[in-house]
């Protein structure tokens, strides 16, 4: 990892790079001992690794030292064997739990067996967990080993963790090293340090250049402490002062300094404040009460005979379930909120402080968790801040667990639409100046008042990520009271990536957050407003990036999450983050959400399950997310740069998901010739939508399968699993689980169904390909439009605008509830069409839903069109909620229409 890039997207994949690079330096030594290869290629090789290496604190500079004198002295044998010992020491991840693997000497016996293999049923693993702590100090490089042979003296017995220190001795160092190391979990800054690296390299460059760190006045610690927040907030930093650590602890920029030390004066101090830094990260406050109640003699006289498991182990019939699932579940299980145990509900303990751990982990100032799914969660946010006859801006290609929260408040929504993606049968997301249109229409008729809320999608199933910040910025300069729900179910994750981090809703609201309280804000919008002047014309306030008032905004943003899709958590373990300065006037509706929804009988498991996810993410976060999307990356190569697999699939690009109007960057895809971290980042920056690297659409309609079909295919040949799927396509979606191991499984999967694709085109004939081209054309050729949503009828419009389309959906939704005013249409029927052409509307009495992916497209109220019925009749996907096949389409009656009209 010298001068020259091992890939194009160095950073993004430089984690398993290092593994690899390793493995080519144990090739070579192997080549060079078996008389095949040169020692000057081990050298070279060798000497790319070492800048990285610097920071890491394994191997270490007492190994690679050895392995570089072993190759000095013409050692081949030696150097070899001690190579292959450090790269299967990094792949097995052994230095961290075996004290031996520091040792230039050390040889593992025969008998013994790195412990890589999940525990069995009742099982402990006594170790302790590992971390690395990054020391940055203006101290010679050559007094480090001694530094760390000091740290290490302060280790005890009783220490819940062990840590080893890595060395740098400049701001660059400091910012490359915690980018490049996700083991590393806390940092010590020792004044005194000088912004350039020692190193001249540009892998040093392919990670500063992006982040926009240059030199500055300002040098200092705290100022190397706010830029290592901004790229990993989850840190814990101290602070090593010679000057008056007094005054430095009142200044506001020592925000992100955990504490402040003098000098080095207390050396076991720091120590101990280093290891309770990360025990406060590591406490799971339910979990933990859970495992100790567990433990207790219990006499349950309550109505859950599940608990404690006797009903189950004593069963000749059901003691398989026990086996199955083990003693703890069943130990672990309660229907009471008392001894010992929080309620959900109305938490006051346990339950409570692990929903504020939650809170600080995710940037958020309340967290509530939810243990019935994001459905729910989005239903009770919709009903604490919507009231009946509010309007909510609403993307019509949302969650249908938002447009029946419209339906159970009363609210009425404005839908908007996102950019159609007719050749895959999908929507994207919804553009900023459709959204502006909106506001700026219910603002013209005099009924922006009424608008409460704007409710989207981020990221979207198929992976668009708005400019959130940039979204909410135009909308609260046109009204500064709006409140933002973002429904972040499938990327929950994103907050634990510097990448991301920027496109999530707690991430984008703390930056607002931070601008509001600049003064320079106001300049910015003075400046503005006299540029454009206070009474400009809708088509200026279109065309300009509009800026806030900053002395108006009422900053009040909402992120649901579904903890479960994208982390440690149990299925339907959800959580929603509050970041809202006026959440004191709508808590008590929030708390009457919670009981509305929530079941009186959460699953504890499920809540436990919450609560270490956020204790994982924050401790492990960076590096699991960062290994997702080198995943991702990798399936995207091996996918579409293979020459047989890429004849008949390929993963979407940027530039194929995403239309050119909504990438300012000019960014194309990751794997465009000239991509670099660099540009993948100033996308991410500008433009109006990016990709999530995690998700990939697969297309497969090239290779003759409908999405329906080949999910069926991947699922029952091949045991490979997958969620959403399109007419020809299917979406990958890479998480904190997968491996590369996965990722080869798939690609040797595509490849024999490539052969077998093949083969049956050459044995078949010219018949055969002609079906084969058939088929093809007809799912990426013949494809329907995509139909926007029509309009409500206007016995549905309840008191909308003039101009503006809001319904009152929850009138159409209970009408329905009345069989005598409901007819069916067969959607394939003769009168369907005549309908259509003559009349009268056919006007739909519930919601249509094809899942996946679970949005709307009918609602109740809305006249169906030509567009949408020609949709439904090409629809793939078995499962759509409110249509029955033998039935048809559910309807109002045309007379009782009419008879609500003359109402």
């Amino acid at each position: 990892m010298s001068g020259k890039p091992a890939h194009k997207n160095q950073f993004l994949q430089m984690h398993s790079a290092r593994a690899d690079n390793w493995r080519e330096v144990t090739t070579l030594a192997d080549a060079w001992a078996a008389k095949r290869g040169e020692r000057a290629a081990l050298e070279e090789a060798l000497a790319g690794l070492e800048i990285i290496e610097e920071y890491n604190a394994y191997p270490g500079a007492k190994l690679l030292e050895a392995l570089k004198e072993r190759i000095a002295t013409n050692d081949a044998g030696g150097s070899a064997k001690l190579a292959r010992r450090i790269s299967n020491g990094l792949l097995t991840r052994a230095y961290k739990g075996r004290a031996a693997e520091w040792d230039v000497h050390d040889v593992m016996s025969p008998e013994e067996v790195v412990d890589v293999m999940p525990p069995a049923t009742g099982e402990t693993n006594g170790r302790r967990p590992y971390f690395e702590v990054l020391y940055v100090n203006s101290q010679p490089a050559a007094r480090w080993p001694a530094l760390a042979a000091e740290i290490r003296r302060l280790r005890r017995p009783e220490d819940a963790f062990i840590y080893e220190p890595v060395f740098v001795g400049s701001f660059e160092d400091a910012i490359c090293a915690a980018a490049l190391n996700p083991d590393i979990v806390s940092v010590v800054l020792a004044e005194g340090f000088p912004y350039r690296s020692r190193h001249d390299a540009p892998v040093l460059r392919t990670v500063l250049d992006p982040l926009g760190e240059t030199q500055s006045p300002d040098m200092s610690a705290l100022h190397l402490s706010r830029a290592l927040k901004r790229i990993r907030p989850e840190l814990d930093i101290y602070l090593l002062s010679d000057r008056q650590v007094e005054k430095i602890a009142g200044d506001r920029a020592a925000d992100a300094v955990r504490r402040i030390f003098y000098a080095v004066e207390e050396p076991l101090e720091l120590h101990l404040a280093i290891l309770e830094g990360v025990q406060a990260r590591f406490e799971t406050p339910f979990f933990d009460n859970l495992k100790k109640y567990a433990r207790r003699p219990i006499g349950t006289f309550h109505a859950l005979p599940i608990a404690r498991g006797k009903s189950v182990f004593k069963s000749e019939w059901i003691r398989d379930m026990g086996e199955f699932y083990g003693l703890n579940l069943f130990l672990a299980e309660s229907s009471a909120t008392t001894g010992g145990l929080d309620s959900l509900l109305e938490p006051t303990g346990t339950i409570k402080r692990s929903q504020e751990l939650a809170a600080r982990a995710f940037g958020a100032d309340h967290v509530f968790f939810v243990t019935n799914g994001t459905s729910t969660s989005n239903k009770m946010a919709v009903q604490a801040l919507l009231a009946p006859g509010d309007i909510a801006i609403v993307d019509r290609n949302c969650h249908k667990s938002h447009h029946y929260g419209m339906v159970l408040t009363g609210a009425q929504p404005y839908y908007v639409e996102a950019f159609p993606m007719t050749e895959y049968s999908m929507y994207g997301a919804v553009p900023l100046d459709t959204i502006k249109r909106a506001l700026l229409a219910l603002k013209a008729e005099g009924r922006l008042d009424r608008l409460k809320l704007l409710d989207l999608t981020n990221c979207t199933f198929d992976g668009h990520m708005y400019n959130v910040r940039r979204v909410m910025e135009e909308c609260l300069a046109i009204k500064p009271d709006l409140i933002f729900l973002w429904d972040e179910a499938w990327s929950g994750f994103a907050r634990f990536s510097p990448f991301l981090r920027p496109r999530t809703a707690m991430g984008a609201a703390a930056d607002l957050e931070e601008w509001l309280r600049d003064p320079a804000s106001i300049k910015a919008y003075e400046k503005q407003q006299e540029e454009i002047g206070k009474d400009a014309s809708d088509d200026v306030l279109l065309a300009t990036h509009l800026i806030p008032d900053p002395r108006l905004v009422r900053l009040r943003v909402y992120q649901t999450n579904s903890t479960h899709k994208s982390m440690s958590a149990i299925r339907q373990g959800s959580m929603l983050l509050v970041k809202d300065v006026d959440f004191h006037t709508v808590e008590a509706q929030f708390h009457e959400a919670v009981f509305t929804h929530a079941s009186t009988s959460p699953n504890q498991q499920l809540i436990a399950s919450l609560d270490v996810a956020r204790r994982q993410m924050e401790l492990d976060g960076y590096g699991l997310v960062m290994n997702a999307i080198e995943i991702a990356l990798k399936i995207r190569q091996a996918v579409n740069e293979h020459p047989l697999i890429s004849k008949y699939f390929r993963v979407l690009g940027a530039d194929e998901m995403i239309p050119a109007a909504y990438r300012q960057s000019g960014f194309t895809d990751y794997l465009t010739p000239g991509t670099t971290w660099a540009t993948a980042v100033k996308a991410m920056r500008e433009d109006e939508f990016y990709l999530d690297p995690t998700r990939m659409t697969l297309v497969c309609g090239t290779a003759g399968f409908d999405g329906t079909q080949f999910k069926g295919l991947l699922a029952n040949q091949y045991s490979i699993q997958i969620n959403k799927t399109s007419r020809n396509s299917v979406l990958l979606q890479s998480n904190i689980n997968n491996t590369r191991s996965d990722v080869a499984h798939l690609v040797r999967v595509l490849v024999e169904i490539c052969h077998g694709i093949e083969k049956r085109l050459a044995d078949g004939g010219e018949g055969e390909r002609t079906a084969f081209a058939a088929r093809v054309k007809s799912l990426m050729t013949d494809v329907p439009d995509l139909p926007n949503f029509s309009h409500f009828h206007d016995v549905y419009r309840g008191d909308a605008g003039k101009t503006t389309p809001e319904g009152d959906m929850r009138t159409a939704f209970f009408n329905a509830y009345d069989a005598s005013i409901c007819e069916y249409v067969p959607l394939n029927g003769d009168e369907c069409d005549r309908r259509l052409r003559e009349g009268p509307d056919m006007v739909s009495a519930n919601f249509v839903i094809p899942y996946p992916p679970g949005f709307p497209i009918m609602v109740p109220g809305q006249v169906l069109t030509q567009e949408t019925i020609d949709f439904m009749r090409k629809l793939d996907v078995k499962e759509i909620h409110g249509y029955e096949k033998a039935r048809g389409l559910k309807l109002v009656k045309p007379d009782a229409v009419a008879a609500r009209a003359k109402r």
